[in-house]
């Protein structure tokens, strides 16, 4: 009885078509020098956390529930008495994926959720940090499939990093428009 170990459509499509590619258009000496998508990083403020603790915990598990991965609580780390904050106050929810669950959530974004998002046109391709990694916010979480638009009983956005070992903006631009990132205008 053999058993056969999953691997996600992107994974394979970066190895067997996206880093052949960036080696060939960067000419590196080896496929082990092109960049690679290291690990998304998703993450939450919640709006009225102070007053009521409950919607932490309801992003914590709309979170979960998107990304298949436990969510956690993300705390302030300083009083602003402005906002009624004091430190350590649970104020946000944000989750890291890496391996298979960050291919799978690349996947699920790239076909199912971005298409369904108002009016898309594709994502802007300047929110590139100088460092190789992008950042992308989404206004929605009901874009999503895993979420039941009926249980929803407020709306909000979350911030979407994509953590890469790209060295230029250049670079990770190119991988991720490979793996099938929808950007508005192709550069140069």
């Amino acid at each position: 009885m053999s058993t056969k170990t999953y691997i996600p459509r992107l994974a394979t499509k970066y190895k067997n078509e996206v880093a052949p590619a960036l080696v060939k258009k960067f000419a590196y000496k080896s496929v082990m020098q092109a960049p690679k998508l290291e690990k998304i990083c998703i993450n939450r403020g919640v709006n009225g956390a102070v007053t009521d603790k409950k919607l932490v915990d309801v992003a914590v598990d709309e979170l979960t529930t998107i990304t298949g991965q436990k969510a956690v609580v993300t705390n302030s780390k300083k009083d602003i008495s402005n906002f009624k904050l004091r430190k350590s106050m649970p104020i946000g929810a944000r989750v890291t994926l890496r391996g298979e669950k960050m291919y799978e959530f690349l996947d699920r974004l790239i076909a199912v959720a971005l298409p369904r998002v108002r009016d898309f046109k594709g994502i802007n391709e300047k929110s590139f940090d100088g460092r190789g990694n992008y950042t992308m916010g989404v206004t929605e979480q009901i874009i999503f499939p895993e979420i039941d638009i009926d249980k929803v009983n407020k709306i909000t956005g979350m911030d979407i990093t994509f953590v890469t070992t790209a060295d230029t903006d250049e670079e990770a631009y190119e991988l991720l428009k490979e793996l099938g990132m929808p950007f508005k205008n192709a550069k140069k």
